[in-house]
């Protein structure tokens, strides 16, 4: 063989054979982003949600912020405040109920709420104040419930206590273990 030839052919498979020895490397963190499940995210933002119910206004629910997560069990997340009016069968608000968080659960059908949750029935003027609280509306007539500590505020009472639960109306409620009660002439009271 020709010299020139034997430089070529030994030139071609030293190229060839670097190629098949050179390797690729890839970063850890992208192949475990590869193989790592992503949830899917909705987000809406000033979000006003109206509950009807034959036609009338049962409660309207409110929120700067609303995330829906894909999960294998999907939820909607409230990250920043949420107020719920609810509505009498005249269309009047009757009770109020506001937090900082609020998570509900679509396949449970139950909201939780924490993080400064009040609920104010506007005729009777009681207040609820915990800092968790769920809301079942299949729990017809006791749609509120927490086993946490509660503080109900009345006209002439605060009532401290472990446990409760309450109509969505805020009309009747039940502390469950009560803790404390304060007497206080309605001219003292803050309004």
């Amino acid at each position: 063989m020709k010299p020139a030839l034997l430089y070529k052919i030994f030139t071609a498979a030293f190229f060839t054979g670097c190629i098949f020895l050179s390797s690729c490397e890839n970063d850890e963190e992208a192949i475990k982003n590869l193989y790592s499940k992503t949830l899917g995210i909705e987000e809406a933002k000033s979000i006003k949600l109206n509950y009807t119910l034959g036609g009338k206004t049962k409660a309207i629910l409110t929120s700067p912020l609303m995330l829906r997560v894909q999960d294998t069990m999907p939820y909607y997340e409230f990250p920043k405040t949420l107020q719920t009016d609810f509505y009498n069968e005249k269309g009047q608000v009757e009770s109020r109920l506001t937090a900082f968080y609020a998570k509900y659960k679509e396949t449970k059908n139950i909201v939780y709420l924490r993080d400064s949750v009040k609920v104010v029935n506007l005729e009777k003027r009681d207040t609820l104040y915990c800092q968790e609280l769920y809301w079942d509306r299949a729990r017809v007539g006791r749609e509120f419930y927490t086993d946490k500590a509660v503080r109900i505020r009345t006209k002439t009472q605060i009532i401290d206590g472990i446990g409760m639960e309450a109509s969505q109306d805020f009309k009747n409620w039940l502390i469950i273990y009560p803790t404390g009660i304060l007497n206080v002439p309605a001219s003292k009271f803050p309004q």
